[in-house]
Protein backbone atom coordinates (compact mmCIF):
# COMPACT_ATOMS: atom_id res chain seq x y z
CA UNK A 1 0.00 0.00 0.00
CA UNK A 2 1.39 3.52 -0.58
CA UNK A 3 0.43 6.57 1.41
CA UNK A 4 -2.20 7.56 -0.31
CA UNK A 5 -4.00 4.61 -0.25
CA UNK A 6 -3.42 4.68 3.76
CA UNK A 7 -4.46 7.42 4.17
CA UNK A 8 -7.73 6.72 2.14
CA UNK A 9 -8.86 3.97 4.42
CA UNK A 10 -10.96 4.77 7.31
CA UNK A 11 -10.31 4.46 10.56
CA UNK A 12 -11.80 1.92 13.09
CA UNK A 13 -12.74 3.56 15.88
CA UNK A 14 -12.38 0.98 19.21
CA UNK A 15 -14.02 1.57 22.69
CA UNK A 16 -11.98 1.33 25.18
CA UNK A 17 -12.17 -1.20 27.33
CA UNK A 18 -13.10 1.03 30.14
CA UNK A 19 -16.14 2.42 28.19
CA UNK A 20 -17.81 -1.56 27.54
CA UNK A 21 -19.72 -2.78 30.62
CA UNK A 22 -18.10 -6.51 31.90
CA UNK A 23 -20.76 -9.10 30.88
CA UNK A 24 -21.52 -11.45 33.31
CA UNK A 25 -19.85 -14.52 31.51
CA UNK A 26 -16.75 -12.92 32.25
CA UNK A 27 -17.38 -12.37 35.43
CA UNK A 28 -18.31 -15.46 36.17
CA UNK A 29 -15.47 -16.70 34.24
CA UNK A 30 -13.16 -14.90 36.23
CA UNK A 31 -14.51 -16.03 39.52
CA UNK A 32 -14.32 -19.68 38.66
CA UNK A 33 -10.74 -19.20 37.63
CA UNK A 34 -10.24 -17.51 40.72
CA UNK A 35 -11.23 -20.57 42.76
CA UNK A 36 -9.68 -22.83 40.58
CA UNK A 37 -6.36 -20.95 41.52
CA UNK A 38 -7.05 -20.81 45.01
CA UNK A 39 -7.13 -25.00 44.89
CA UNK A 40 -3.76 -25.32 43.74
CA UNK A 41 -2.70 -22.55 46.54
CA UNK A 42 -0.05 -24.78 49.12
CA UNK A 43 -0.71 -23.36 52.57
CA UNK A 44 1.87 -23.96 54.87
CA UNK A 45 1.62 -26.16 57.72
CA UNK A 46 1.02 -24.62 61.58
CA UNK A 47 4.49 -25.33 62.66
CA UNK A 48 5.97 -23.64 59.48
CA UNK A 49 3.84 -20.34 59.78
CA UNK A 50 5.16 -20.17 63.56
CA UNK A 51 8.83 -21.00 62.58
CA UNK A 52 9.13 -18.26 59.80
CA UNK A 53 6.51 -15.73 61.69
CA UNK A 54 9.55 -16.33 64.43
CA UNK A 55 12.50 -15.87 62.35
CA UNK A 56 11.23 -12.45 60.41
CA UNK A 57 10.31 -11.18 63.82
CA UNK A 58 14.26 -11.89 65.03
CA UNK A 59 15.29 -9.86 61.87
CA UNK A 60 13.43 -7.15 62.45
CA UNK A 61 14.55 -6.66 65.94
CA UNK A 62 18.13 -7.56 65.22
CA UNK A 63 18.00 -4.61 61.98
CA UNK A 64 15.92 -2.04 64.44
CA UNK A 65 19.00 -2.79 67.23
CA UNK A 66 21.76 -2.32 64.54
CA UNK A 67 20.44 0.96 63.16
CA UNK A 68 19.73 2.08 66.46
CA UNK A 69 23.26 1.40 67.49
CA UNK A 70 24.65 3.23 64.48
CA UNK A 71 22.55 6.50 65.11
CA UNK A 72 23.67 6.33 67.97
CA UNK A 73 27.30 6.29 67.06
CA UNK A 74 26.52 9.04 65.06
CA UNK A 75 25.16 10.98 67.55
CA UNK A 76 28.56 10.80 69.54
CA UNK A 77 30.73 11.61 66.52
CA UNK A 78 28.08 14.29 66.00
CA UNK A 79 28.02 15.62 69.15
CA UNK A 80 32.14 15.31 69.44
CA UNK A 81 32.55 17.27 65.99
CA UNK A 82 30.30 20.05 66.94
CA UNK A 83 30.92 21.01 70.52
Amino acid sequence: MTKNELKEQPKEINKSESDQKPDSAGVTKLLAESKAEFGKIVWPTRQQLISESASVLLMIVAVATFVYLIDALFKAIALQVFQ
